[in-house]
């Protein structure tokens, strides 16, 4: 590991990003001490795809981490992130809300998750329809999950060379993101945060609106 040029690409990047977007640095498959050569610049966020390779990073490295779960969960696997993960980015049904809800309270912990919402062109991503969320916070009732806190929305877009259809589905994400913000409900207290946007169209989605990035290969350099 060249420490220099890790050093130089990470200031490249948090350079470029203005201060109200939070920068998390993509950590999956990086090794630990990558990871700590990161934190040693004065980086505290880091984002993991995989529950166990986290569950097996997360003792090796320093506490005061937040670690950020990006990738796809599966409701069987919260289990091993429950008890310490800042943030559950890809929240994309009921039934996973109703099992962070359960950790967390077996936890005694608030936790915080953002609503995955599809917004790509393609069947390979997950999350709810616009729709889908708006239904969420139809009712005036009790809030049936008294141990999360719903922070915003995460959104991937399209894996596509046509930049006028990615910054098309960030604008409707952000659109979106507007309208909850101003809804009634258990979650409008603490939602503020729009998660969408990774090394290739970062730009994009801050343009956009966007409040947080997921950033890897920008910052860790090309996988060996």
């Amino acid at each position: 590991m060249d420490r220099s040029a890790l050093a130089e690409r990470y200031e490249a990047i948090k350079g470029s990003i203005p201060d109200h977007v939070t920068l998390v640095a993509v950590s999956k498959t990086r090794s630990v001490s990558e990871i700590k050569a990161v934190y040693d610049l004065g980086h505290r966020a880091f984002g993991e795809n995989y529950p166990q390779e986290l569950k097996e990073k997360q003792p090796q490295l320093p506490s005061d981490i937040e670690w950020h779960f990006i990738g796809h969960l599966q409701s069987n696997k919260v289990k091993y992130i429950a008890p310490f993960v800042h943030l559950v980015h890809g929240v994309d049904s009921i039934k996973l809300l109703d099992e962070l809800e359960k950790r967390a309270k077996s936890n005694h912990r608030i936790q915080d998750v953002l609503l995955q919402v599809h917004i790509a062109q393609e069947e390979t991503k997950h999350g709810f329809s616009h729709e889908e969320i708006m239904a969420l916070f139809e009712g005036t009732g009790s809030d049936p999950w008294p141990s999360l806190r719903i922070r915003g929305l995460m959104g991937m877009a399209s894996n596509t060379d046509n930049l006028e259809q990615v910054r098309g589905e960030f604008k409707s994400l952000a659109g979106l993101f507007e309208v909850m913000k101003k809804r009634p409900g258990p979650h409008r207290p603490s939602f503020d945060t729009l998660s969408m946007g990774m090394s290739g169209d970062a730009d994009e989605a801050i343009s956009a609106g966007s409040t947080m990035v997921r950033i890897g290969t920008a910052i860790f350099g090309n996988r060996p």
